[in-house]
């Protein structure tokens, strides 16, 4: 049985919340336990039941091919999660407790917000080409924007850049929405946005909300839900090393052994759920005869799969640099939730082949990925926890989340 009430609508496992309620999922007394006894559990296990007694590990099957993958780990539809958070916001402010023109959904990358935003039927704002404007075009860019009827910015981090003359665009904004001569919006803003701006304007107060942690229930629901498609299926989903159960979510059923795999792939995600969803792709398996597409499937005899340990998985990590840290560059890159190679320079200060070098290195280590044709680098969702724990590691400022 479950221990916690999970939000009514799947899309948003735990739904909106005010920024300063959200908190890190635990770690699960398992994981804990398994670092220190590994050996002895081991031992143990084989008096744990029949079933485990005869379980031949299954560690070396190979990866889900893509197009399985798009049908049992798909990624979220952006205008179901925009829909849902229309709607939790409108509830909200119906009942007080966001009473705010403009409102401020502020997450950690990857979460989706971004993309759902662009998705909705507010009138988009677009950043302009030019990001070091005067602080007199400025004015007259905002009165052209805000102005009439309701309006979303997707991702508040394109608006800036951290430079001398990159920061008119955000003060401006702030100001306008201080004092409520914003209109109606809608913001999204990156986690790492956010950190730097509110040291920046420790004034600001905006009571921004934030998408709650996935926990390791509500990871177990929600990854059913993205498997689930059209609600005619139900993925069953098993450890390769000793057969556990990840999916479906427990029932009432003693006899069915259940994983800590979601409690633990939560913790390691840090409740994200892009950078969990990434890493459960990664570890999902088939075998060779279940690779053959299944026609007729039910909720009683739907598709299979297998997910290997997380430990077993071979995740990217930040390289060794001789020269510089890259650590200047992936932290600009969180910060803007992307930027080109030129704007690198600008906002570092590194010269360009340094930053080349650093580029291609980052690229091979599956820590970025550049967007064509705009030639922008992003972090990738499975990069995202080691140069997070890098950065962190180095003094650099990190997100709260």
């Amino acid at each position: 049985m479950t221990t916690e009430t999970v939000q009514d609508n799947p899309c948003l496992p735990g739904g909106l919340i005010p920024l300063d309620q959200w908190k890190m999922p635990e770690t699960s007394v398992h994981k804990t336990v398994r670092g220190v006894f590994k050996d002895i559990v081991r031992q143990l296990r084989v008096g744990i039941s029949p079933e485990e007694q005869a379980f031949e590990s299954l560690d070396d099957l190979p990866a889900l091919s893509s197009h399985k993958l798009s049908r049992y780990a798909p990624e979220p539809d952006a205008g179901q999660l925009a829909d849902t958070l229309n709607q939790q916001i409108a509830e909200l402010q119906m009942a007080s407790s966001h009473p705010r023109k403009v409102s401020f959904i502020v997450a950690p990358p990857f979460s989706g917000v971004a993309q759902a935003l662009a998705t909705t039927k507010r009138r988009v704002i677009t950043p302009p080409d030019n990001l070091l404007m005067s602080e007199q075009d400025v004015s007259g860019w905002w009165d052209e924007q805000l102005g009439g009827d309701s309006w979303v910015v997707p991702e508040l981090a394109d608006f800036w850049l951290r430079h001398r003359s990159g920061l008119s665009l955000l003060k401006a904004f702030f100001a306008r929405v201080a004092v409520e001569e914003a209109g109606d919006g809608l913001v999204g803003c990156s986690s790492w946005c956010w950190q730097f701006w509110c040291q920046y304007l420790p004034e600001l107060h905006v009571g921004p909300i934030t998408l709650a942690p996935l926990t390791g229930e509500r990871l177990t629901h929600w990854l059913d839900y993205l498997a689930a498609g059209d609600g005619r299926r139900q993925l069953t989903a098993r450890m390769t090393h000793d057969g556990r159960h990840v999916l479906p979510p427990p029932s009432d059923d003693p006899s069915v052994k259940y994983s800590s795999f979601s409690n633990d792939l939560a913790c390691m995600a840090r409740g994200n759920r892009g950078v969990a969803l990434a890493i459960w792709q990664r570890a999902l398996r088939a075998k060779p005869e279940e690779n053959a597409e299944h026609e007729g499937e039910t909720p009683t005899n739907g598709p299979k799969c297998w997910v290997t340990p997380l430990e077993q998985l071979s995740l990217p990590a930040v390289p060794q640099s001789a020269g510089r840290q890259p650590g200047h560059i992936l932290h600009a890159l969180l910060l803007h939730s992307g930027l080109t190679a030129d704007q690198l320079a600008l906002v570092t200060g590194l010269p360009g082949p340094e930053i080349s070098l650093t580029l291609a290195r980052c690229l091979r280590a599956e820590l970025i990925t550049r967007d064509e044709p705009a030639n922008r680098y992003r972090l990738t969702p499975l990069g995202y926890p080691a140069v997070r724990k890098y950065l962190q590691s180095r003094g650099y400022p990190v997100d709260g989340f």
